[in-house]
Order: structure tokens, then sequence, then C-alpha cells
């Protein structure tokens, strides 16, 4: 005997959700009710965006152009721009003495700044092995680091045209003939420096046996191992100084941190104000693509650097919005709506899906 059973019902259940039978609103956007949101949102910008003008002000800042700098060994006197543009292996030294007018209070940082830069182009951006960052060495580095993969028949570490292209000048602050004490850590995110970068297992104080097979960026002077030759464990692909370069800039024009200042002696209270001199060598062509370089010496205040924009933001946001509003309320003062409009919409649907 057939056991004939009856087909699965697709009705929805017969619950309010399901039958759409949940109470609905609708707002109704009228002047009187978008005035009162365009006044609270200008109240609430216009002064954020005073407070941090105000504190973008505390902030001092200097900043010295260095690109086209004279050198110091050539007799006549070319600057470092051209002495290197006409052969990259070349090394060039160059000073240029300078002008602090006040006092710089703690902390200050020395950032170096490039201009013209497209650090954010899609194929640049890309050029880079993340594995390999993270000390899992490979034989074949990543397709994307092309053409900064492999030379003499050998993987590049790191690879690609981001580390290949790392910032390479040398950069000395002087006082009265004193040097500035500069610190080399502590300069990279630490989620950059404890997550994404990890050199590959060595033996203590043998990083070089780990890059035996591998060669070093073809735009290098020195090896990945001896990018700090203070700090040996400031060396490798967790080497400040490159962790913070292969975070690509957004815009063409930027600043990365270089150094900070020591603070920890004689320079307690901060740089004070007076005669300084900035040495450097002079290793990093910018000219080809018509870029500049500089040295920026600045300190920060509770919201960070000097970013006069955001609080230029704030403040025209909020009169643009304190405008609208008022825009309305006259709007709202000359056409009334009638007694019997409401704002809102209560709609109960009784419709069923049986």
């Amino acid at each position: 005997m057939l056991d004939l059973q009856e087909p699965k019902s697709k009705k929805p259940a017969d619950t309010a959700f399901k039958q759409q039978r949940l109470p609905a609103w609708q707002p109704i956007l009228t002047a009187r009710n978008v005035m009162p949101i365009f006044f609270a949102v200008a109240a609430a910008f216009i002064p954020i965006g005073i407070g941090l003008l105000y504190l973008t002000n505390l902030v001092q800042e200097f900043t010295l152009d260095y690109t086209q700098c004279k050198s110091i060994d050539d007799p006549k006197q070319r600057s470092c721009a051209d002495i290197i543009g006409s052969n990259r292996n070349m090394s060039c030294h160059c000073s240029i003495p300078f002008k602090l007018e006040e006092d710089f209070a703690p902390n200050v940082y020395m950032y170096y700044g490039l201009t013209n830069y497209y650090q954010n182009h899609r194929r640049y951006v890309k050029s880079r092995d993340d594995f390999q960052l993270l000390g899992k060495l490979s034989k074949t580095p990543s397709s994307d680091c092309a053409p900064y993969d492999y030379h003499n028949n050998k993987p590049i570490a790191p690879c690609g045209a981001i580390a290949n292209s790392l910032f390479s000048d040398n950069l000395i602050l002087m006082y009265s003939e004193r040097i500035v004490p500069l610190l080399r850590t502590q300069i990279a995110w630490k989620s950059d420096k404890s997550i994404k970068y990890h050199n590959p297992e060595h033996s203590e104080g043998n990083l070089k046996e780990a890059f035996k097979d591998f060669e070093k960026p073809i735009d290098w002077r020195v090896n990945i191992w001896e990018l700090d030759k203070e700090n040996e464990l400031n060396n490798g692909f967790e080497n400040e100084d490159l962790i913070v370069w292969m975070r690509t800039a957004a815009l063409p024009d930027f600043r990365k941190l270089y150094r900070r200042i020591d603070h920890s002696k004689e320079f307690k209270n901060g740089l004070p104000k007076g005669h300084y001199k900035l040495v450097i060598d002079y290793n990093y062509p910018v000219a080809g693509f018509g870029g500049t370089k500089s040295l920026i010496l600045s300190n920060t205040s509770f919201t960070g650097g000097r970013n006069l924009f955001l609080g230029y933001a704030y403040i025209v946001v909020g009169c643009c919005c304190f405008l609208l509003g008022l825009l309305f309320l006259i709007l709202h003062i000359k056409y009334k709506p009638s007694a019997n409009t409401g704002d809102i919409i209560v709609v109960s649907p009784s419709t069923s899906y049986q």
C-alpha cells in the first residue's frame, strides 16, 4: 500500500514578521525636523575645528630643503644632485647651516620629506612579497616583485620595487659642533614591527648566514644585515627604516619619520634656538623625476603632528551646516505647513500572504 505524503507547504509561518504585520514608520524630512540636525552638527563641528587649529598651532615645525646642496668634496662646487645624477654609484657629502629661531619643546622628531614621488602607483604598491617579509624565505619570490625579484641568478631579499627604492640618505644634525644624538628605534608602527616583519630563523648574531643564498636589492649599497651597524637587533626585515619606508604614502608629497631626538642627556629640554648644521651623505636621487628632499624637525601636540587641514575641514563643514540650517529656518518661517501636516507616517500593514 502506497504511503502518499502531502507536498510540503511553502506558506510562510503565521508570524507578524513573515506575514508583514509589523508596524512601520517612515520619517518625512521637513524643514522643521531637519533644522535641529544641521544646527547640532554646526554646534559640534565648529568648536572641534577651532580646538584642532589651536592645538596644531602649538606644534613647532622647521623645514629645510637640501635637494640642491653643494658638495664639500668637489672642487667645482657642483650640487650633489648633479654628481649622483651622472653616476648613481658615487657618494656625495654636503652640509647646510641653518638657524632655529625658537626653542623646540620635547619631544622632537626628525622627518625626511619627498615631493612628486608617487608611492601610491598600483604597480609600485603591489611590488612586494609579504610572505618573504614574514621571514619565510623562498627561492621563488612573488611574481609581483618582478623585475626586482632576481639578481645575479639569485632571488632578491627583500624583493620588489618598494624595498629597492629604500631611502638611503644619511642625515646628521649638529649643534655648536656637537652631534645631536638621534634614536633609530621606535620610529615604526608597533603593529608593523611585531606582526608584519620578522627575520628568518638564524643563530644569534649570525643574520648574514640566513641570507647567504639571497641577493640584496639592486640599488642598495649595503647588505640587509648591515642596515644598522650600531644595533644588530635593528637589521634584516626588522630594520625600522625599512619598515617605515614599506608603508607606502597615499599622496605624492609626503614625509616619513627618520629619527627621534634623544632627550635623555644633553637635550632634556628640547632643541634650543641657535645655529645648527645638517651634514648629509647624499645618496638618494630625486632630480630625475623632478622631486625634492627636505629635513623636517617637529614636535607634536595632543592630536599628533601639524595638520591644518583637519581643523579647517571641521570648520567648513560646520559653517555649511549652519548656513543650511539657517536656510531651512527661513523656508520654515515663510512656508509654514498646515496644522494637520504630520512629520511621521505610521503604517500598520494588514496584508498577509497565505
